[in-house]
Order: C-alpha cells, then structure tokens, then sequence
C-alpha cells in the first residue's frame, strides 16, 4: 500500500519506518490508523511492555575475552554472539543498565582503572568514554534503577572499599559520591528493583562474608543491613526482577542459588543450584528469566525462571571463557 507520514509538520511521500518494536522504539509524527496498523503488520510499531530483552557479558581474566563482548537474547538458549568490543581488555570490572544503555566500570587493565565506558543496545558498535569513578577500584558490583546506575564497594589501590557512587545513565560524565557500604567490601554483588539496590557477600578485608545490606536508589546515603545470604562467600553473581533478587556461586567454588524479596528485609533462602560450581562468574535478567555466565575459566551459561524455584538449565557457551567479567541487561534496565 502506499502510505505518506506527517512528521513534525514535513509531508513525507514514503513513510519512516519505526525504530522498532519495543516500547522505547522511536515512532515520531502524526500518523493514521492505517498508518499504524501498516507498521504493526511489519511487526516494527512501539507495543508498550514489549521490552528488548539482551544481556552482554564483558571482560576476562585473560584472552580475547578481555575485550571482547558476548551478547545473548535472553528469552531463547544458544551460544553468546559478537557485540563488538571494550575500549581496552578489563577484569573484575562491573555494570549496570539501562533500556537503552550498558554501562561498565572499573577493572584492572595492566592496574586497577576509574574508566566508565557505555554501549548503545540498538548498535553493536561496542563501547564508548561514559567518564569515572570516583576512585580506581575493581571487584565492584553495580546496580540501578531505570534512570541512576549504582557502583559499590570494590578493591582500591590499598585496601576494600565502602564508597558508593552513581551515575545517572541517560548522560555522560564523571560519577558522583552516593554514601557508603556498611564494610569496606570487595567481590561483592549486587541486585535491584526500581526502587532498592542490594549488596550480599564479598571480602571485608581478609575473609569473605554473608552480610546483605541495601540502599534507596533514589536518594543518596548509606547502605543499611539487610539480612544474611545462605552463604559465605565472596566472588558470586547477582541478578532480579522487580521484586525477587538471585545471589549465585562464590567462592569455594559452590553452586548454591539464593534468592530475597527485595522489597523486604531478612535472610536470603535457597533457591536451588546453578549447573555447575564457579566462582567469579556474572549474571543478568530478563524479565522473568535470571542468566549466569562464565566464572572457573568456562564459558558456561545457565539460567532459571525466577519466579520458580528450581535448579539452573543449559542455556549454551559464551564465545570465551571467562572469569572476572560483568553482565548487563536491557530488560533489567527497564526495571
């Protein structure tokens, strides 16, 4: 059919195709019916609650994995694909997200780094200079809200960190002093809502622990306890929906899968067991599904449906294996 778009006041005799079909897809103009029912038989028209659900694992301990991004599309299984690559190779970074941007941080690159570097969902371009912490630090952990990224806790040049810092993800530029962690903490991990971001585990300076503590994302201070995950270990994983959080592996390493009500506090209870043991490993969500990735040097990822309590299933192989790296979500991001 032929179709002609009114956008911003411009008579357009062949209509602009939609950005896409989620719902933070671009779809600007005045359009008719016709229009619109065009677009959404092409499957390209906005539909509100459709979120784009991709995951990117970034960062290794050694090998093209240090540079290199992984992607998946969380609601399917099969191997991790090219998302282009690191501004330079890292470990035992972190990250954080929005619908529409990863964000990654610190690390070690030859030294621990203060480097934030974003990519875009929509462009496989890889990443680029977001600006830095407050601090050169690495086994942090990150979290956010929809709008504010989170970075916490960390090892610095001479001892863990309890610095808490943030970013608002939608800009670029340098992060902001938040408040602090009830311990100095490194190897830690964490998990939010839209309204809550939850730390558990870590290393407070020579042995690894159980503590959970939690901020209000939207405010700035100090992290106040939480509850005791089921563990205590340092190096785990870490990911939720809007409600339920998943703290998974650690140190040892074990297998063991937690899970809290965020909006809540109280001790973590057991949710069931990842496919294997590993340490050092990272995770992400989707909307219903939680992913954990790499960690002991494999490429491994599994996943479960967090809102059934159960073991993890195969989901297929990164492209590397890692230990040290981040996960990042546009659908946690949407939170």
């Amino acid at each position: 059919m032929a179709i002609s778009s009114w956008n911003a006041g411009i008579i357009r005799p062949v209509a602009v195709a939609p950005a896409g079909p989620y719902q933070d897809g671009a779809a600007s103009g005045v359009w008719t019916l016709d229009q619109a029912t065009f677009w959404i038989k092409q499957g390209l028209w906005p539909t509100a609650g459709n979120v784009l659900q991709i995951a990117a694992f970034v960062g290794a301990s050694s090998g093209l994995g240090a540079i290199r991004i992984d992607q998946i599309n969380i609601p399917t299984t099969g191997n991790a694909t090219a998302f282009g690559e690191l501004l330079a190779a890292q470990v035992s970074l972190s990250a954080c997200a929005s619908a529409t941007r990863g964000v990654f941080a610190g690390g070690s690159e030859g030294g621990r780094t203060n480097t934030i570097q974003f990519l875009t969902w929509s462009s496989s371009a890889g990443t680029s200079d977001f600006g830095d912490l407050t601090q050169a630090i690495n086994s942090l952990s990150g979290c956010n809200s929809a709008t504010r990224g989170i970075f916490a806790g960390g090892s610095n040049n001479t001892s863990a960190s309890n610095v808490i810092a943030y970013i608002t993800i939608a800009a670029t530029g340098n992060a902001t002093d938040f408040g602090d962690l009830t311990a100095n903490t490194r190897g830690l991990a964490a998990c939010s809502s839209s309204t809550r971001g939850v730390f558990g585990g870590g290393d407070p300076e020579g042995s690894a622990s159980n503590v959970i503590s939690y901020i209000t994302i939207a405010s700035t201070g100090n992290a106040t306890d939480f509850g005791d995950l089921t563990q205590v270990t340092t190096f785990l994983a870490s990911c939720s929906t809007s409600t339920t959080g998943l703290f998974a592996g650690g140190s040892g390493p074990i297998n063991v899968i937690s899970y809290i009500t965020i909006a809540s506090t109280g001790n973590a209870t057991d949710f069931g067991d990842l496919t294997s043991a590993r340490s050092d490993l990272a995770a992400a969500s989707g909307v219903t599904r939680g992913v954990f990735a790499g960690g002991s040097d494999l490429n491994t990822i599994d996943y479960v449906t967090i809102a059934s309590i159960g073991n993890a299933t195969d989901f297929g192989d990164l492209r590397y294996a890692r230990s040290g790296l981040a996960g990042a979500s546009s659908a946690n991001g949407g939170l």
